[in-house]
C-alpha cells in the first residue's frame, strides 16, 4: 500500500494518477475533499480508501503493510495568516507523520517548498545542513512552517536520531498543470489565465517594483507537474537515503515567457497589462527563483525535465480536452 497525503490535491492527485498509470492500484488518500469540487481530481484513478486526516494515523495503525507514505498535503496558501492553524496542518501533523514512518521503518517522501528560500538572498541550494537551513528567512507563514520541518529534519540526521529508511524532502518551486480548479487565488499562473486567453480576455501581470526587473520580466523556475511525478515514482524505486532536493526546471522564466507561450500554443495575439501589486505582497515578494538540481541529478535522476513551451503546448492539449 502506497498513502499519498493530499492526494485529491492539485500535485498529489497527480501522483495518483502516475501511481495508477504505472500499474500500482494499491492506492490511498488521505485528503478533505469538502466543497470545492476536489473529487474531480480523482474521477479516473483507482485508490483503496479516502481517509480523513483527523483518522489517519489509527487508520495506518491497522494497516498490513504500507511501503510509503507520499507527504503532500498541507495549507499551501502563500498568504494564510492563522500561524496556530498552519502549524498544526503543515508543522505537526507532518511531525506525527514523520515519527509514525520512523517507527515502522517506512519510507517517507513529503513536500518541502521553494518558498522556504525566501528572497534568495543565501543561494537556492537543497542543503540539509541545520547550519545552511538557519540562515534561510522565508518570506511567509507557509514558507517557515516547511523550514521548520526541514530543520528537524536536519538536526534528527545530525545528531545521529532514527529517521526511516527512505526520508527525502522535495522543494518543489512553481508547479503548473492540471487539476488546480480547487485551488482558487492559489492557482498557478497557466492554469488561472489559461480559459481567460482562450477566450481571447486580457491578461493581468504585476508590474515590478524591483529597478533590476523590467515589468512581467520577474523571473520564476516553472515546473511542470509531469515532472514531479516523475521525480517521485524514481524515489519510490530507492530503498534508503536521506536527503533534500530541489524540484524545478532548473531554468528560471519570465511571467511574459510563461503567459506568452499559452498565447503561442494558441495561436492568439498576446493581450497583457502590467497592474498595480498589492501592498500585502511587495514587501514579501521573490522576484527570482531557480532550482539547483545538481544534488538530485548526482543521487542519478537523469530523466530531462521539460522546456517550458512543450509543458505549456502539453497543457493546453490537456486542458482543451476536458474543457472542449
Amino acid at each position: 500500500m502506497i498513502v499519498v497525503t493530499g492526494g485529491a490535491g492539485f500535485i498529489g492527485s497527480n501522483i495518483v494518477a502516475a501511481l495508477n498509470e504505472a500499474g500500482r492500484m494499491d492506492v490511498a488518500v488521505c485528503d478533505r475533499l469538502g466543497r470545492d469540487g476536489k473529487w474531480q481530481n480523482l474521477r479516473q484513478c483507482v485508490v483503496q480508501d479516502i481517509v480523513p486526516p483527523h483518522e489517519l494515523l489509527a487508520w495506518l495503525d491497522r494497516q498490513g503493510e504500507v511501503e510509503a507514505i507520499i507527504h503532500m498535503g498541507a495549507n499551501s496558501s502563500t498568504m494564510a495568516q492563522d500561524g496556530d492553524e498552519v502549524m498544526e496542518s503543515n508543522f505537526r501533523f507532518s511531525l506525527a507523520l514523520l515519527d509514525w514512518c520512523t517507527k515502522r521503518q517506512v519510507r517517507f517522501i513529503y513536500a518541502s517548498s521553494a518558498a522556504t528560500y525566501g528572497d534568495g538572498a543565501h543561494g537556492f541550494e537543497d542543503d540539509l545542513s541545520l547550519a545552511y537551513l538557519r540562515r534561510l528567512r522565508p518570506l511567509n507563514l507557509y514558507g517557515w512552517s516547511k523550514q521548520l520541518f526541514d530543520q528537524v529534519v536536519a538536526s534528527r540526521r545530525e545528531s545521529g536520531q532514527a529517521l526511516p529508511p527512505l526520508c527525502i524532502g522535495l522543494k518543489f518551486f512553481n508547479v503548473f498543470g492540471m487539476n488546480e480548479g480547487h485551488k482558487g487565488a492559489m492557482m498557478s499562473l497557466a492554469s488561472k489565465y489559461i480559459g481567460r486567453i482562450r477566450n481571447g480576455e486580457t491578461i493581468d501581470l504585476f508590474r515590478s517594483y524591483n529597478p533590476a526587473y523590467r515589468d512581467g520580466e520577474q523571473l520564476r523556475d516553472f515546473v511542470y507537474v509531469a515532472d514531479i511525478t516523475a521525480v517521485i515514482l524514481w524515489l519510490l524505486e530507492q530503498s534508503q537515503g536521506v536527503a533534500l532536493y530541489n524540484c524545478g526546471s532548473g531554468q528560471a522564466r519570465s511571467f511574459l515567457d510563461l503567459v506568452g507561450a499559452i498565447f503561442d500554443t494558441l495561436g492568439l495575439e498576446h493581450r497583457i497589462r502590467f497592474v498595480e501589486m498589492p501592498e500585502v505582497l511587495r514587501q514579501r515578494y521573490q522576484y527570482f527563483t531557480q532550482a539547483d538540481n545538481t544534488r538530485l541529478r548526482a543521487a542519478g535522476y537523469d530523466r530531462p525535465g521539460m522546456k517550458l513551451e512543450d509543458a505549456i503546448h502539453d497543457f493546453v492539449r490537456l486542458y482543451q480536452a476536458a474543457h472542449p
